[in-house]
């Protein structure tokens, strides 16, 4: 009888590793994000929720101003919470270039029918370092784009607010390990074309409440039911903004199915560089 002949090994699928995170959010950074959407919700959406009868609605002239300083002092307060739970200097040095890099893209398309190339950056940077670096960096690079640009204003806290869900919510889209290739940048696209137009309606009905009442049949109406008022917010996006936000969406799909694996790369190659799981340490010199 032969003897049996040795099986070669089993061969193994190989896996992706964990992508390396610079933010591990805490309970306490959790609990602050979840304030801070709560209080922009309401401070975007009163119009809709307050009837008539309310001081609420009484005080409209006066409401979005009282919104526009609390939200600005929370997402401080988020931001601080957040970086306390783990934000290194490493990952502090990658917030300030990717910061820097966002801030300077916005301005190349402003002005023109909705071309802002900074969104896709978000996108891509929110899907590789997660979740809460991702509201960080989107809160971080609007702040220093409105400085650039001279676009600081009431509607500043909540682009700031607004940016950083764009980019939390790419942090938090599926596979982030596992999905690769075609089907990621798919992923992406997809989420950056429907983000896009979510953003600009967040900024619709931040600046809606400010338009002098009764100057036409779609500004905001104090005296009037919620019902009434959410058919002139949906008239005043089809009227004003609707144009600028396919562009942007567009410009955002675009950007991501072409530099996106290239950017998508670049990205997690400087994270697995960076380790930021590992501590800074220094060597004591030879004497």
């Amino acid at each position: 009888m032969s003897a049996a002949q040795p099986q070669p090994p089993a061969r193994t699928q190989p896996r992706h590793q964990p992508q390396s995170r610079p933010i591990r959010l805490g309970p306490r950074s959790i609990a602050a994000l979840v304030l801070v959407s709560a209080v922009g919700v309401a401070s975007l959406g009163w119009p809709f929720l307050s009837p008539p009868t309310s001081q609420v609605s009484a005080h409209a002239q006066d409401a979005p101003w009282l919104f526009t300083c609390l939200l600005l002092l929370l997402v401080a307060v988020v931001a601080a919470t957040i970086s306390e739970s783990g934000l290194g200097p490493k990952a502090v040095a990658m917030l300030g270039v990717l910061a820097a890099t966002g801030a300077a893209l916005r301005p190349l398309g402003a002005g023109t029918a909705g071309i802002e190339p900074m969104f896709f950056l978000m996108v891509l940077s929110g899907r590789v370092l997660g979740p809460g670096f991702g509201f960080v960096l989107g809160a971080v690079t609007m702040f220093a784009s409105s400085l650039l640009t001279g676009g600081v204003g009431p509607w500043m806290p909540f682009q700031m607010l607004s940016m950083g869900w764009f980019t939390m919510g790419a942090g938090l889209l599926p596979g982030p390990d596992r999905l690769r290739g075609r089907g990621e940048l798919l992923l992406l696209a997809g989420y950056g074309f429907l983000a896009a137009f979510a953003y600009g309606t967040a900024m619709n009905m931040q600046g809606w409440p400010f338009l002098p009442a009764d100057t036409s049949h779609i500004s905001f109406a104090p005296n009037l039911d919620p019902l009434a008022n959410l058919a002139r917010f949906v008239a005043y996006c089809l009227a004003t903004s609707l144009g600028w936000d396919l562009g942007r969406a567009i410009v955002t799909v675009v950007l991501t199915l072409t530099l996106g694996p290239a950017i998508l790369r670049a990205l997690r190659r400087a994270t697995r560089r960076a380790a930021f799981e590992s501590p800074v340490t220094f060597d004591t010199p030879a004497r």
